[in-house]
């Protein structure tokens, strides 16, 4: 098992786009910010394979979500469904929230949307409420713009 940072190119290629030109807001916004140094793309391979994924925002429009200085925020964090519940997300996380103390963050957000997720988090360390969110800041409408989504919770976690 390895975890490791990959490319705005590798992004692409799981989300099926052959490159940035044809690819969606959301899929452009995320390739941008990986390349520019805003966003990190991590994941979890095994013997090549990728079985998760999950993206460091160091900053957003929405500094309640990542200010670039001291919060990052989490989001898309996945798991392959047959390789849950053994703690390779956990391992996942902690790898991220270790990279990013030692690159002087004090503090990490994550959204969630649904309970069953909102526990994950609070498990995790994301114990402190920040808001309630109407709107995603990762995902673009065809202007470029965060798309609204149903109520969801901005989560913090406590000091890295």
């Amino acid at each position: 098992m390895r975890i490791r940072k990959a490319s705005a190119g590798e992004m692409l290629e799981l989300w099926g786009y052959p490159d940035a030109d044809g690819a969606s807001p959301t899929a452009k916004f995320f390739c941008e910010s990986i390349a520019s140094g805003k966003a990190d793309f991590w994941t979890l391979d095994d013997d090549g394979a990728l079985i998760g994924e999950l993206y460091a925002f160091l900053e957003l429009e929405d500094r309640d979500f990542a200010d670039g200085v001291t919060v990052a925020y989490l989001c898309a964090f996945r798991v392959r469904e047959d390789l849950r519940g053994r703690g390779f997300g956990t391992r996942l996380m902690e790898a991220v929230l270790a990279d990013l103390k030692d690159r002087g963050f004090r503090r990490a957000t994550i959204g969630a949307d649904e309970e069953r997720s909102l526990r994950m988090y609070r498990r995790l360390g994301f114990t402190k409420d920040v808001k309630v969110c109407f709107l995603d800041p990762c995902a673009m409408d065809g202007d470029m713009r965060p798309q609204r989504q149903k109520e969801g919770w901005l989560l913090l976690a406590k000091d890295l």
